[in-house]
């Protein structure tokens, strides 16, 4: 039996890969880590009665919020409950707000929180036989072409997020699995970043809906979207590959950006400084 922590788990491809793991006919223990109960109840109650075998839980987090990040790790990890496979999964696109600690929501959430959230639950992770860290980056980040330190600066105002935070947001994704991987090297921890494909996801949840409409009509499905996470948390012939990049549940190609050591290393510095983790 493996213990799987996925977060936004209530809908997108978080739900649909969710479904994945509880329905492979395994006794597996799942985590759903969402900001929201109300929401999240619903699926809990189908997933329970679709899947018997598989064990559920609920735990509170909004990943764009620190306090709530560190609140989330310490009630699970009081609990002494393994932890097999992290899936960072919760993302957003197209905002104009500030996070709770003052940083751009998209920001926030796409990497800020996920990086606290990976470190506080790391000590169980190394635990583990075989523990994993999956990144839900995208190809997006091929877009960013240098990198925003802005992102990871406070603000008092907040300003539309465009395309151009989101890539960088993702190409943030790509190089904390590889300089996570860096820092594992010899654990039994590896890490993973992927691109789902473009989904018709609640991600872009923040973008006007007749905007919204027109993208999903070309998208694939959140099933199809689930399909390379489930790869990167599962697929036995992975447990000896770190650091690297999937697509279409293959090993694929990141930008010349994604792969440099020292970009790595120095997100990972400033982003620690600023989670204080």
């Amino acid at each position: 039996m493996s213990t799987f922590f996925v977060t936004g788990a209530n809908s997108g491809i978080g739900r649909a890969l969710v479904e994945a793991l509880a329905a492979r006919g395994e006794s597996n223990s799942i985590v759903l880590a969402t900001r929201s109960e109300e929401r999240t109840t619903p699926v809990l109650r189908e997933l329970r009665s679709r899947y018997p075998a598989a064990k559920l839980q609920w735990v509170h987090l909004d990943v764009s919020d620190l306090g709530s990040v560190r609140r989330a790790a310490e009630a699970f990890l009081v609990t002494k409950q393994p932890i097999d496979v992290l899936v960072n999964n919760a993302g957003i696109a197209g905002t104009r707000r500030l996070s709770k600690d003052g940083f751009d929501i998209t920001y926030a959430t796409n990497h800020i929180g996920p990086f606290l959230l990976t470190n506080l639950l790391l000590p169980r992770l190394r635990e583990s036989p075989q523990g994993r860290v999956v990144n839900v980056a995208s190809n997006a980040h091929f877009a960013a072409k240098t990198m925003n330190w802005a992102g990871l600066e406070r603000r008092t105002a907040p300003k539309r997020s465009g395309f151009k935070d989101y890539a960088a947001t993702k190409l943030m994704n790509v190089l904390h699995a590889k300089e996570l991987a860096r820092r594992l090297s010899g654990s039994r921890v590896t890490t993973y970043a992927l691109h789902p494909g473009a989904v018709a996801s609640n991600i872009w949840r923040s973008i006007p809906w007749p905007v919204q409409w027109v993208m999903k009509r070309f998208m694939l499905s959140n099933e199809q979207g689930a399909e390379t996470p489930l790869y990167c948390a599962t697929a036995p012939e992975l447990a000896a590959a770190t650091g690297r990049y999937y697509y279409k549940s293959r090993e694929g190609k990141t930008s010349p950006l994604a792969q440099d050591a020292a970009l790595a290393r120095e997100l990972w510095e400033r982003t620690e400084a600023i989670t204080g983790s």
